[in-house]
């Protein structure tokens, strides 16, 4: 049986937007069926607007389907990003997540893997707590936690997050070794995911 992957994400500029492409690409890359799903944008237009790349990104991902409780019921894996605020995960992703608790009442969350992946201004702003905290989720959801650890090369290349792909903004672009990383921990969720579905 192969691996369902939901990739479920908020990005505000678009640096975890491209990241959860990444982590799609090497899910599929395994074999898994994919959903790519953004939720919904909370902040007020005005502060959108007051920063361009904000309001670009929020224009040019008008055409990502918004993710429902139903794409984590579908799901048999997880992968969940979201950028950092105070190391933390965004109020936007948290309020979806908030949303889970009948699912996690009826079991339906338990035992599948998941992992997580982030972007933080600074080298040093939040990226692992904020997977850290991510991770608190999953545990109460009963989760098998997937990090891509120091399984491969690519994860030293990227600068070596063993909680899961992180990326410093404060760089530029998300770099081409942040994206291998990336797709290796897609990869390595359906993987595992679908060996833990036989």
């Amino acid at each position: 049986m192969s691996a369902k992957v939901a990739v479920i994400y908020y990005s505000s500029t678009g640096n975890v937007h491209e990241l959860a492409r990444a982590v799609a690409e090497g899910a599929e890359k395994a074999g898994a069926e994919v959903r790519l799903r953004r939720v919904p944008e909370l902040a007020p237009d005005a502060a959108i607007d007051s920063n361009p790349a904000w309001r670009r990104h929020v224009e040019d991902t008008k055409d990502v389907e918004i993710a429902t409780l139903d794409d984590l019921a579908w799901a048999n894996a997880y992968a969940i990003g979201s950028p950092t605020r105070y190391g933390n995960v965004s109020g936007q992703l948290k309020q979806f997540l908030d949303t889970t608790g009948g699912l996690w009442q009826q079991g339906v969350l338990a035992d599948k893997p998941a992992t997580g992946f982030t972007s933080a201004h600074n080298t040093h702003g939040g990226n692992e707590s904020t997977l850290l905290a991510l991770y608190n989720t999953f545990h109460h959801w009963g989760s098998i936690i997937v990090s891509p650890g120091f399984t491969n090369p690519a994860v030293f290349e990227a600068g070596g997050n063993p909680y899961g792909t992180s990326h410093p903004a404060s760089t530029g672009e998300v770099s081409e070794a942040t994206l291998t990383a990336a797709r290796y921990q897609g990869e390595r969720l359906a993987t595992i995911a679908a060996r833990l579905a036989v």
